[in-house]
């Protein structure tokens, strides 16, 4: 069931309920560029194991409005709780990939982890995206900074590059065709706001807030963010497990989809 939730004055965020009103509430959040559908193949399994999974696309992506501002960190927090209380979700599992995983975080941190009882993050892009004097991982301003710019001249060539890095493991034409699809449904300005996000936000003040049990999938061959952010999350996050995929990039969710699939059951179990 689709549906559509205001989350301010005239911007309303596409909601997929699965199975409503059925098994425990998982809410996934999707990555940058794409959108909710990117978890297919977590919604074809997770409702047959007692799951009632949600999909939500941030402002700006898949189906939802797409305003021309909005796209910081803590105003995607916001509209995440404003989807779990006009659900009336409780005792829900917060689930984010890459980007979502850290609005995920400062969803814990800025709201109290309202209604979350456990939080699992997918090759979270945290604790920081872009490179700094004091951090010396990730991506340089400068990359982030070329990926605005190709947002903004050559969009679909963006994505496909970064379609390219994605995943590690071959795949058919027709399935990188669809996963690229799902990038070019954003709204390009949108894409390139949230990059500007990536580029900016930091999250090492938000890890201490977060008191769930934490899952931290992550590839270990991640070209997007390496996996030395799984181990900074795992020292910071109380509670927390660290669970590696040696066959993935960041596209763990499909590289190694049964033990994905496998695990995140046994932890929301």
């Amino acid at each position: 069931m689709g549906y559509y939730i205001t989350v301010e004055q005239d911007v309303q965020i596409f909601v997929e309920d699965i199975d409503p009103g059925n098994g425990k509430p998982v809410l996934f959040l999707h990555g940058w560029p794409a959108n909710h559908k990117m978890f297919e193949y977590q919604f074809n399994q997770l409702p047959q194991m007692g799951f009632r999974c949600i999909g939500m696309d941030f402002r700006g992506f898949g189906d939802s409005d797409r305003p021309w501002n909005g796209y910081s960190y803590d105003r995607m927090a916001d509209d995440i709780l404003a989807v779990i209380d006009a659900l009336g979700l409780e005792d829900v599992i917060l689930a984010g990939h890459s980007m979502g995983g850290a609005i995920a975080i400062r969803y814990m941190s800025r709201h109290a982890g309202h209604k979350i009882s456990k939080l699992a993050l997918f090759g979270a892009a945290a604790p920081v995206f872009t490179q700094s004097p004091d951090y010396p991982y990730g991506k340089t301003k400068e990359e982030v900074n070329k990926l605005i710019q190709d947002t903004y001249t050559n969009r679909p060539q963006m994505v496909a590059d970064f379609g390219d890095i994605f995943f590690t493991r071959y795949l058919r034409e027709s399935f990188v065709d669809w996963f690229q699809s799902l990038g070019l449904a954003a709204s390009g300005h949108a894409t390139a706001m949230c990059l500007a996000s990536l580029r900016d936000e930091d999250l090492r003040q938000d890890l201490a807030n977060i008191h769930v049990p934490t899952a931290i999938f992550h590839g270990k061959q991640d070209k997007v963010c390496p996996f030395v952010f799984a181990e900074l999350l795992h020292a910071e996050i109380k509670e927390s497990e660290l669970i590696p995929f040696y066959y993935s990039g960041h596209g763990l969710f499909y590289c190694e989809m049964k033990k994905f699939n496998r695990e995140l059951t046994r932890f929301m179990t």
